[in-house]
């Protein structure tokens, strides 16, 4: 094992030269050459991951491992700065496993004559989305943070369904207002930085040091929360996932919820509270408001949706209102909860809109009326829309679950009415899921569905992975909060925070 070797730089860079040569290949050599070219890139860049990971040292005392740091535009004090804490770490492990395990689930979704530039898009984002998740120059973030918005515009746009084009550019809008709005504050940030102490930088380590008066600091967490609530998604500043997610691929929108979106709570995480955190703890209030409002009219919206992308999309909205209420409640508890949930999350939504998108595959339709009784023609692609379904209510027995109620119990410490109503919002989700089950896979078989094959080898072979991690982490889940709860705690020390004196005696 070479353990000077740059991890995270080479695991930026191997995909975006993949994408180049995807790119430059001719599609005269054959779909299938091509596809395998990029998923040698992919294990590849997975086997980097793994062999990262086993350097990672669960109780090292400082903040990031696997340090790189090199000069770039010295002049501005930007560097090209990367490495990963246990969330890090996480959200590497979830953009090395779903990008793979999408792509062969959408083996066949398109034209062998478009292979070459989807796949080329897709290696991408796969760099981009790991530079991000690495980053610990907030330069260097934001250029990343805007460059996701390239290759997922034109993987809607260009290989969407029906309206994709304003779906597309609907995102992009969205994307880049929060991106101009982020600018304001980065650059706010570096003048205070120059400011203070003479030295303009983008460090993170240095500019969490700075000391901003509360005013200062109330103003840049608004700027900074709005960017990531936009990418979130929360309440009010939703409306493009669902529009996005009906126009894409089932696999293109996994890459968006599953990956994408994260990106929005894991900013949370990494910058908005440890450089604003008296701010953060000022505000918090606003931020679990959206958050619980988030929770329900995801929900509700979802058991009025007629499109079963769309529904999936209003899921995930409520799913994220979760995620962000665990961040500030301020609770090691509610903090690694939401870690974890943004892994599980993950998972569930591969798990869900993948079998799902091999039903609408094979009937040409995303209505859920038109796929009443799959059950009787596809009973095992039932069984994986069930499990989907399941997963995404966070059945007991998985990951979702141990996320879901770790978010709840630590936000109870704090604000116990809060989790009260959040509880209501699980009893909502029970309704969605099983109301979908129940009008597309019970009844008399549709004309839509009669006729169809059940699923194949491939397509199972695909959700495994998914399947595998979300039973393993469900019975396991201190695998995970190994990696977290140092995060969490070191999350707690950046904003000033204790946990109430309820969740202490408890932990004893």
């Amino acid at each position: 094992m070479i353990n000077n070797l740059p991890y995270l730089s080479i695991m930026i860079l191997l995909p975006l030269l993949g994408s180049l040569l995807v790119f430059a290949i001719p599609s005269a050599l054959g779909a299938a050459r091509i596809k395998s070219i990029a998923f040698a890139i992919f294990g590849i860049v997975f086997a980097l991951f793994v062999t990262a990971a086993m350097q990672f040292q669960i109780n090292a005392t400082d903040q990031f491992q696997l340090v790189e740091s090199y000069e770039w535009i010295t002049a501005f004090g930007v560097s090209w700065s990367v490495g990963v804490d246990g969330l890090g770490l996480v959200m590497l492990g979830l953009v090395t496993i779903l990008v793979p395990v999408v792509l062969l689930a959408a083996w066949r979704d398109v034209a062998d004559d478009a292979v070459g530039k989807f796949y080329g898009l897709n290696l991408l984002l796969q760099s981009v989305v790991i530079a991000v998740f690495v980053a610990t120059d907030l330069f260097m973030f934001y250029v990343f943070f805007e460059l996701m918005l390239v290759p997922m515009y034109f993987l809607i746009g260009r290989y969407g369904v029906g309206d994709r084009r304003k779906a597309a550019v609907k995102f992009l809008i969205f994307s880049l207002v929060g991106g101009l709005i982020l600018l304001a504050g980065v650059i706010s940030l570096w003048v205070q930085s120059l400011r203070i102490t003479e030295i303009g930088s983008f460090n993170l380590e240095f500019l969490s040091t700075l000391g901003l008066n509360i005013e200062t600091q109330r103003w840049l967490f608004v700027a900074f929360f709005i960017a990531f609530a936009i990418k979130a998604p929360l309440v009010p500043v939703h409306s493009w996932l669902p529009d996005a997610a009906q126009s894409s691929t089932p696999a293109v929108a996994v890459l968006l919820i599953g990956i994408l979106d994260k990106v929005g709570t894991y900013a949370m995480l990494r910058f908005l509270l440890p450089l604003f955190p008296e701010a953060s703890a000022e505000l918090a209030p606003v931020a679990l408001t959206l958050a619980t409002l988030s929770i329900f009219y995801g929900a509700l919206m979802a058991i009025g949706s007629k499109d079963m992308k769309r529904l999936m999309a209003y899921v995930s909205i409520s799913h994220f209102g979760f995620i962000v209420l665990g961040i500030f409640a301020f609770t090691t508890q509610g903090i690694s909860g939401a870690m974890f949930y943004m892994f599980s999350h993950g998972l569930s939504t591969a798990a869900l809109f993948l079998a799902v998108g091999y039903l609408m595959q094979r009937t040409g339709s995303s209505e859920i009326s038109d796929h009443a009784g799959a059950f009787q023609i596809t009973p095992l692609l039932a069984g994986l829309i069930l499990f989907g379904g399941l997963s995404s209510v966070a059945l007991p027995g998985l990951a979702s679950f141990i996320a879901e109620f770790t978010v709840l119990l630590g936000t109870f410490a704090r604000y116990p009415i809060l989790a009260g109503f959040a509880t209501l919002g699980i009893v909502v989700a029970a309704v969605y899921a099983l109301w979908l089950y129940q009008r597309t896979m019970t009844g008399h078989p549709s004309d839509a569905v009669s006729g169809i094959k059940d699923v194949s080898g491939r397509e199972v072979i695909a959700l495994s992975p998914v399947i595998a991690l979300t039973l393993v982490l469900g019975f396991v889940p201190q695998l995970a909060f190994d990696l977290l709860n140092p995060t969490s705690e070191k999350v707690m020390q950046q904003v000033s925070q204790v946990d109430p004196a309820a969740l202490i005696d408890g932990e004893n």
